[in-house]
């Protein structure tokens, strides 16, 4: 049987997100389902087009594509808050809309499909974080993990404080939560990023979204194998890595095996082509 070409890839990922798009748009009576995630979905394929064909920067366009929509769009323009703790305050009204669907998709059932990818292309605070200088980190991973259980313990707090005390007009408190929020996602991220040398410091610390990608990242269908009868052991792809993780670990219990954002660096720079 012939195997499909390498751009039939970009085409079925378009054909999923629309799939999804279309489904949603007639489940929730809502044409703006319908161009969401056919923006997306666009912006993926484009990306994925964009690697296959060698474009250096295809992983970039995803992330402003899709970053820059998730935040200037939706964010500021519609005023919905598409972080943690929107997610909260639509799970507790009980309406799946906006930020649960979002979360559904992107961070609690979509992982079990491509992992941590929405954390290297669609993530709006590594978007920002990217572009500092500290690619490849210059330092031994920390054990600090521990602080995004914290984060993510405080984002219920601070939703479940506004229904208990009954807090006026809350869809307002939520947008300016979201401003807020970004404004320290970002200086914290970028502390982080020259105080540790590694640009990535924030999502190995802080991010409490991760709490809901790592779980599901762990049987993700979606991985970086290394091909053992070609690597060498060379430790290139370890050298740049943004995440610490193991490639050359085939387990799924591999040295920071849920951290992997599908960046594709290990991939580029192997010079074995094991990946």
């Amino acid at each position: 049987m012939k195997k499909p070409g390498k751009f039939f890839y970009p085409l079925i990922i378009m054909a999923v997100f629309e799939a999804v798009a279309v489904a949603l748009w007639i489940t929730k009576d809502n044409i703006f389902y319908l161009f969401n995630f056919s923006y997306i979905g666009l912006s993926v394929s484009l990306g994925i087009f964009l690697y296959i064909a060698g474009n250096k920067h295809a992983r970039r366009v995803v992330q402003l594509l899709v970053g820059l929509y998730m935040l200037v769009y939706l964010g500021l323009m519609r005023r919905e808050n598409m972080q943690i703790e929107g997610f909260w305050y639509f799970l507790f009204t009980g309406v799946f809309e906006a930020a649960t669907i979002h979360y559904a998709v992107a961070k609690i059932f979509g992982p079990l499909i491509f992992g941590r990818g929405w954390c290297g292309y669609a993530c709006w605070t590594a978007m920002v974080l990217d572009f500092l200088p500290y690619k490849v980190p210059e330092n031994p991973r920390r054990k600090l993990g521990w602080i995004r259980y914290v984060t993510f313990a405080l984002s219920i707090i601070f939703v479940s404080a506004l229904f208990l005390a009954k807090a006026a007009d809350i869809e307002k408190i939520m947008f300016w939560a979201f401003i807020a929020g970004n404004i320290a996602y970002y200086a914290a991220g970028i502390a982080l990023a020259f105080l540790f040398r590694d640009n990535r410091a924030f999502c190995k610390y802080i991010c409490p979204v991760t709490v809901f990608l790592k779980p599901a990242s762990y049987f993700s269908a979606i991985r970086i194998k290394c091909k053992k009868d070609r690597c060498v052991n060379c430790g290139r792809c370890r050298s740049v890595c943004p995440m610490n993780v193991d490639m050359t670990d085939n387990s799924r219990k591999r040295k920071n095996g849920t951290e992997c954002i599908l960046c594709m660096e290990c991939v580029k720079n192997c010079p074995k082509d094991a990946l």
